[in-house]
This record gives structure tokens, sequence and C-alpha cells, in this order.
């Protein structure tokens, strides 16, 4: 018999020690594969229901659950259809997306997918700059929302709508114009990205810093769960440090010097 790392029960355990409550709103970056064997886990649907079901047996019917489903797609010069285009962030994601009580942004580079209570509003009507007003992370923020990552670190996407909001200077605007499907209709539409300069490596984002100071403060609680960790943190709490540690250390966030 194989060995059996970890269970759904335990699943839920870890998420409650890092402190999800019912009628949480919960952001995550996930990667699975990491945690190891789950018991009665066949197949990857079955890894990937166990932690929906996990999550909402902790944060409950008033809870959501988002899930990053980026497709990159004017970046890369491709049509965005929000009701097929792939995400790239990992089988966790790509559950969600494909889970017909979902809803998914119309953001062609940055798109999330939600379920639960908060799922349309987090998703509707979305504006052309994913890290700008009434985005995803100033909605998610307005709600209270934790960021709950299973084997990574404690950052997420939200860094960049922090970065945008205090004018770092190593991070601009660009517009990307591409086309989407929309109610079956292909339309010419502009998104942007808050974007660096891929030629210096100085500028290449690192969380590092970030997540060890967030761990040193009991700002961000772990778990561990079979060979893996959940790491938790309020949108809050994380948006408060970024702005308090850019100010000491304009690098907080890069891998070199600016």
């Amino acid at each position: 018999m194989s060995r059996i790392d970890y269970s759904s029960r335990d699943i839920v355990q870890a998420l409650l020690k890092v402190g999800l409550e019912k009628g949480d709103s919960v952001f995550t970056h996930s990667n699975l594969g990491f945690f190891g064997k789950l018991d009665h886990g066949n197949d990857k649907d079955d890894y990937c229901n166990a932690f929906k079901e996990a999550f909402f047996e902790v944060i409950g019917p008033e809870g959501t659950l988002v899930v990053p489903t980026f497709s990159y797609s004017y970046c890369w010069k491709k049509t965005y259809n929000k009701l097929e285009t792939p995400g790239t962030c990992g089988i966790f994601s790509e559950f969600i997306r494909k889970n017909t009580n979902s809803f998914r942004s119309d953001d062609p580079n940055f798109s999330y997918t939600a379920i639960g209570k908060n799922a349309e509003y987090f998703t509707k009507n979305c504006p052309e700059n994913p890290f700008g007003r009434d985005s995803f992370w100033e909605r998610f923020l307005s709600k209270n929302g934790v960021i709950c990552n299973l084997n990574f670190d404690a950052a997420a996407t939200l860094t960049h709508y922090v970065e945008r909001g205090i004018h770092v200077s190593y991070r601009f605007d660009k517009p990307f114009k591409g086309k989407s499907v929309i109610n079956g209709k292909i339309e010419e539409k502009i998104f942007y990205h808050f974007v660096r300069d891929d030629d210096n490596p100085e500028l290449y984002p690192d969380f590092t810093k970030f997540d060890k100071k967030a761990k040193q403060l009991g700002l961000a609680k772990v778990a561990n769960l079979g060979r893996g960790q959940i790491v938790c943190i309020s949108a809050k709490n994380s948006t408060e440090l970024i702005k308090k540690e850019i100010i000491i250390n304009p690098n907080f966030l890069i891998k070199g010097k600016i």
C-alpha cells in the first residue's frame, strides 16, 4: 500500500489552524501536488474536490472562494473567451473555473474565478486596469478578504495592486489591445498590465523579504499539511505591511536595488 500523507479531515483542520472562519472571502494561489498523497485520492479531480469541499466546510455557504485564472491572452496576442480560455494557474484554479456554479471576470490577462456568496460581486464589470480602482483587489479588501495559499509563500498578486497604489518607480501601466468573445461576438478592447522592465533582472519580483517579515510579526499563520504547508494572511495586513516596509526599503518586493 502506498504511503498516505494526509486526509480530507486534515485539510479542514489545517484551514482552521491558519484562522479561516465562517463567512470569509478567501483567495488562494495553489500547488496541490506538494502536499503528497491524499487518502482516497485517485485522480486530480479527487484532490481538487477535497480542497474545495474543505474550504466550504470551514467558510460555509456565506463564504466565497476565489482563485486566479490568469491567461495573459492579450499579452500573448490571443483571443480571450472567459467561458473557454484556460488559465495558467494550476489544476485547482482550473477545477474551480470549470465548476458550473463559478463566475469568471472578463479581464483577458488577469481574470479571477469565484464560487460563493460574493462570487458575482468580485468578478462582474471588471475595470480595464486589474490593479486600479474598483479592481478585484479593491473589492476584496472591502470585504476583509483573506489570502490562504497552498504551498506558496504569504504573497499574492495583491502586491501589484499595492505597488501601483503607492506609485513604485519600477512598474508602469502598459495597455494591451486584443479581442474578446462576449455574448458570442468578438469585440476589440484594451486592458492594462502593471509591468516591469523584463530586461532588468534587478526588478524581478522577490517576495522573500515580505514572507519572512509577515511570519516574524505573526501576521501570516502557517499550518503543515502532508508534505506541504498552508499560509494565511489577511489582505488588509498584507497591504499595510507592504506600505510600511517599502518606505523603509524601496527594494522590499524586488530582487535587486533601484
